[in-house]
C-alpha cells in the first residue's frame, strides 16, 4: 500500500489519499491521472488493469485501488 500511496502522492501532493474516498466523484483525479496511475501500477506491481476494471468504484480511493491490485495479482 505504501508504494501505491507514493504513486498517488507524486501526482497530487495536496490530497490525503489515506482518507479520501471521492477521488473520482469530486474530480480530484482526471483521465490523464488515471492513465498515469495505471502505467505506474503496471511498472511497480506488475499488474495489468483491464479496460473493464477502469470504473469509478475502483479509483475513488487508494484502498479500492489497492484492493483491485491485490485481486488482479491473485489471478
Amino acid at each position: 500500500m505504501d508504494e501505491l500511496l507514493e504513486i498517488l502522492t507524486d501526482l497530487h501532493p495536496d490530497v490525503d489519499f489515506e482518507t479520501c474516498d471521492t477521488l473520482i466523484d469530486d474530480k480530484i483525479l482526471d483521465s490523464f491521472d488515471i492513465v498515469s496511475i495505471i502505467a505506474e501500477i503496471n511498472d511497480v506491481f506488475d499488474v495489468v488493469i483491464p479496460a473493464e476494471e477502469i470504473i469509478p468504484e475502483n479509483f475513488n480511493s487508494a484502498e479500492a485501488l489497492y484492493d483491485l491490485i491485490e485481486r488482479l495479482g491473485d489471478e
